[in-house]
């Protein structure tokens, strides 16, 4: 068996919740333990750094509000990618996938939207504009709850499923809106200074705690969504057992 081959069954097998099961158990505590100690580094990093010379101590948001918004558009993409395996593979852990993430999206969402009120008070003189970017990701936020909402409010999980992969796909369109907002109009928040054309224009004093930070919240995302997964396996599987109890119960009764 080639290499790719061997490579293309060993990703397959993935599929088998079991053993996905057991590969999430072996990988889980090291990622907790990694997460921990970058999202340590990070904070540390962030509190012993300067503050600037116009925004003084308040730029230190920016270690949470910038990761947390990164990480809100990420969670999307990861459910448009399980959304895609969903509709057309139709592999059995992509809507897993997609309902894990939803709940973490909506949360690194709220966090980025807070953050941002609580860093545009002192800058921009107000708590909220209704500007591209900020009520693009306020779209964002909607989003995710109008998402958690319809799986927990279908009983049928093959078609919330498709439905929400559907959904997923369509409201992806967002996702270049929120990035690209600030270059197509006239906002009070400012461009992108970190990933953009010609390399990052922040200082290196500010950009490597940010980064340090940016990579904690990505372990943190992939952590949580590893236990998320685990979690909804396990319910699926006791609801199924239940359903099976019942209806033994129901033909012994009938009986």
């Amino acid at each position: 068996m080639s290499d790719n081959s061997l490579a293309i069954t060993k990703f397959s097998d993935l599929a088998n919740p079991t053993r996905f099961l057991a590969l999430v158990a072996r990988i889980l505590p090291w990622l907790s333990g990694l997460t921990a100690l970058a999202l340590v580094a990070g904070l540390c990093l962030g509190f012993t750094a300067e503050g600037d010379y116009q925004q003084g101590d308040t730029v230190r948001i920016m270690y949470i509000h910038v990761p947390a918004a990164w990480l809100s558009m990420m969670c999307y993409t990861v459910m448009a990618i399980s959304a895609i395996g969903t509709l057309v593979w139709r592999h059995p852990l992509a809507d897993v996938s997609a309902k894990a993430a939803a709940p973490l999206g909506a949360g690194f969402t709220l966090i980025a939207l807070i953050t941002g009120s609580l860093w545009g008070k002192p800058m921009w003189g107000t708590w909220w504009v209704w500007d591209a970017r900020l009520t693009s990701v306020f779209v964002l936020f909607l989003m995710y709850l109008g998402l958690i909402a319809l799986n927990r409010a279908m009983d049928d999980p093959a078609k919330a499923a498709r439905v929400s992969a559907v959904l997923i796909l369509v409201g992806f369109v967002n996702i270049p809106i929120i990035k690209f907002s600030v270059d197509w109009w006239n906002t009070l928040h400012q461009p992108a200074s970190v990933v953009r054309m010609g390399g990052p224009t922040i200082d290196a004093e500010f950009l490597w705690p940010l980064l340090v930070m940016a990579v904690a919240f990505t372990l943190l995302f992939f952590a949580l969504h590893l236990a998320a997964m685990r979690n909804e396996i396990l319910r699926r599987r006791i609801a199924a057992q239940r359903r099976m109890a019942a209806r033994m119960a129901s033909g012994r009764e009938g009986r």
